[in-house]
């Protein structure tokens, strides 16, 4: 099948590349040039597990192709696939001038029947105005039908997210273009068939509530945290005992940080703002937000307790333990690490940092901190560590190499990542979320 796809970042690229590897023609289309040549020579410009050898793979077997040119792919496909960026105005508003581009392009080459699919997460009502813009643009009575095929995939597992998917949501308005659109899933269900298939407009607003039920677990686990340091009551005991109903399930209950990344923030808010355009205030959702901007703030005000009031921050060495939203990525969009290191900056603390990958991204926003290549080496001489992320490569260090290299061995752990009995046993200053001490 030959299949064109607009966008090549975090949704685009992954769905190209897995769509490649079960023998697709491929053609991922992106304005920026320099991006399309790195693509081209089989080079991924951001960090998921596995995304590079894939894409090298299907560069090299001739299945996946890069162009800055709609000319070169959309006339002879199949399915066009919109996956470009649906970044949140200052107002909540989801800005689609990105999505409307792309419908105005496809829709000037349009030379036979195809089916357009929306994977960026956009309003609902946006497939509708793809297909008003398409018929606009289309300069023959050319017939086209404009889908929606939401994407589920988690940031440091998405290869394994879409070649094993637990669902397919489509969303159609006519039944022709199914079977094309399960032609091409197929493959990836070897176990059996795991379509959903439902109007449109409920497809686009599934993707928006999936997230904000994600983000609420999320938030409503830091709320019953901080009433765990209130009464003395164990966070841990607490998300076990409701985890193990399996009405409840004990995914996204990890108290901490809170949430980040270019989908739980962006989506929530996106949500709030639509039901408040038809007059649905969304007071949950608006708890949910405003619960997550303030945790990591709870973590500085644990530190700012710890030695004795702002005041005694100036000129102190900090260290941070991740920079990236979470693992097994080098996102950096709303992670918490931003707030933490401008928030030390303003109080005139030293801050040195390591993260496994999401250095570089971060250069770019904080140039002033001191980042290294080692995770003991950026703890030299520091008065605390602030783990801001939950990598493997913190969960069991050498406490002892730690205590000898800081100045003082004091954590504040923004991911409960260690056992306070182990912290106790080298006479570490620990401080965690949702536990009483």
């Amino acid at each position: 099948m030959k299949i064109a796809i607009v966008g090549t970042g975090y949704v685009g690229l992954v769905t190209g590349a897995c769509l490649a590897d079960t023998a697709n023609h491929v053609t991922c289309i992106d304005i920026d040039k320099k991006k399309v040549d790195l693509l081209k020579d089989g080079k991924v410009p951001f960090y998921e597990p596995g995304l590079d050898e894939l894409v090298k793979k299907n560069v090299v077997e001739q299945r996946l192709f890069f162009t800055t040119s709609y000319d070169e792919a959309i006339p002879e496909a199949d399915i066009t696939f919109i996956a470009v960026n649906t970044p949140p105005r200052d107002d909540g508003h989801v800005n689609l001038d990105f999505v409307q581009n792309a419908a105005r392009a496809i829709g000037k080459r349009l030379k036979r029947y195809q089916v357009i699919a929306m994977k960026s997460t956009a309003p609902v009502g946006t497939c509708e105005l793809v297909r008003n813009i398409i018929l606009q643009e289309t300069s023959q009575n050319v017939d086209f039908d404009v889908i929606s095929n939401p994407e589920f995939l988690k940031e440091g597992a998405a290869i394994d997210d879409f070649l094993r998917p637990n669902r397919v949501i489509i969303g159609l308005a006519s039944e022709r273009p199914l079977k094309l659109i399960k032609d091409l899933y197929i493959p990836f269900m070897r176990r059996g068939e795991r379509f959903i298939v439902m109007d449109i407009r409920s497809t686009e607003l599934t993707k928006y509530v999936a997230n904000a039920m994600l983000a609420t677990r999320i938030s409503f686990m830091n709320e019953i945290s901080n009433l765990c340091e209130k009464i003395g009551a164990n966070i841990d005991y607490v998300r076990r005992g409701i985890g193990s109903d399996p009405r409840i399930g004990p995914d996204f209950l990890y108290p901490g940080l809170g949430y980040g990344g270019s989908c739980l923030p962006k989506d929530v808010k996106g949500l709030i703002q639509f039901g408040l355009e038809n007059n649905q205030t969304l007071k949950i959702l608006q708890a949910v937000h405003e619960i997550n901007q303030r945790q990591p703030g709870r973590l500085i005000d644990k530190i700012i307790n710890h030695f004795d009031g702002k005041d005694k921050l100036k000129g102190l060495q900090f260290t941070l333990w991740g920079l990236a939203f979470k693992a097994k990525t080098d996102d950096i969009r709303e992670a918490p690490a931003q707030f933490i290191i401008q928030t030390l900056l303003d109080h005139d603390v030293r801050v040195q940092a390591f993260d496994p990958v999401a250095e570089e991204n971060m250069k770019a926003v904080f140039a002033q901190v001191n980042y290294h290549d080692n995770a003991y080496n950026a703890l030299v001489g520091s008065h605390a560590l602030i783990i801001a992320t939950e990598w493997n490569d913190f969960r069991n260090p050498d406490f002892q190499r730690m205590k000898n290299v800081m100045k003082s061995p004091v954590i504040f752990d923004g991911r409960n990542l260690y056992n306070v009995e182990k912290m106790r046993e080298f006479n570490f200053s620990y401080y965690r979320f949702g536990y009483a001490s």
